[in-house]
């Protein structure tokens, strides 16, 4: 699986990594919301973990963005954030998220979510 990362917190993304990694997932990462649209358009991830809070671009207005896009019609976006669980649930659908996690977090909550996330994505994409 190809992993995005985009975080403004640099341990946040450490242990998204070293976790992903260790189980043979490419993972890239971003620091700012206009970095993780670059790095989306060039590598085409298969799931997105997106912070809300961001300097240059917000992680909502890169969620809006690439769902604006074809070609990440099956990419999976979650948000991952701090903001509080019901702020999380009004906005992120708003902006085209399919799920979110509230900051700090379970790997096994996040794991859970990314596969319920890719499974509805793949569906969704031969409907």
């Amino acid at each position: 699986m190809r992993i995005l990362v985009v975080d403004d917190d640099i341990n946040q993304i450490r242990l998204i990594r070293e976790r992903y990694s260790r189980q043979g997932n490419q993972v890239f990462e971003a620091i700012n919301g206009e970095e993780g649209m670059e790095v989306a358009l060039v590598e085409k991830p298969d799931v997105i973990l997106l912070d809300v809070m961001m300097p240059v671009m917000n992680g909502w207005e890169l969620c809006k963005y690439l769902r604006n896009k074809r070609e990440f019609d099956e990419t999976g976006i979650i948000m991952l954030t701090a903001i509080g669980p019901n702020l999380n649930e009004m906005t992120s659908p708003l902006y085209g998220a399919d799920d979110f996690v509230d900051k700090p977090f379970l790997f096994s909550e996040l794991d859970e979510k990314i596969e319920k996330v890719l499974e509805k994505r793949r569906k969704k994409e031969k409907s």
